[in-house]
């Protein structure tokens, strides 16, 4: 069974930013976690506290798909071709890692948490997988 995704959303949305705590990367374990998996980005958090750490760790698991597939692996998560609600993604340009952002797709769009909320995208994804 599925969490509440429009419950996780808002309250997810209203936790103030904060870079390797609450940000658009690990609201996808968040997500997970709510979802009764166990903490796949635990050695992520706390491990960057500025973009510009954030980007380095993202640089060293060669990029966002990398770096979610790799959480989505450890959790036993299916690959999808197609979104459904609740799957997790990752969003962006294909060939610019520092234009790609973790995101929940909610049915009709693709949720990504920026500061200071949830912005609502079209867009094609990059990777897909059910939580």
């Amino acid at each position: 069974m599925i969490a509440d995704l429009d419950a996780f959303l808002a309250s997810y949305g209203d936790r103030p930013w904060v870079w390797g705590e609450v940000d658009c990367s690990l609201v996808l374990a968040d997500w997970a976690i709510a979802n009764g998996h166990p903490d796949s980005a635990a050695q992520l958090r706390g491990s960057y506290a500025t973009h510009q750490g954030c980007l380095a760790v993202v640089a060293a698991a060669g990029g966002v798909v990398p770096l979610v597939a790799a959480c989505a692996a450890v959790l036993g998560l299916d690959a999808l071709a197609v979104p459904e609600r609740g799957a997790i993604g990752v969003v962006g340009a294909a060939s610019n890692m520092h234009r790609q952002w973790g995101a929940i797709f909610d049915g009709r769009d693709w949720q990504v948490r920026l500061e200071p909320r949830f912005v609502a995208l079209k867009a094609h994804p990059l990777g897909i997988w059910r939580i």
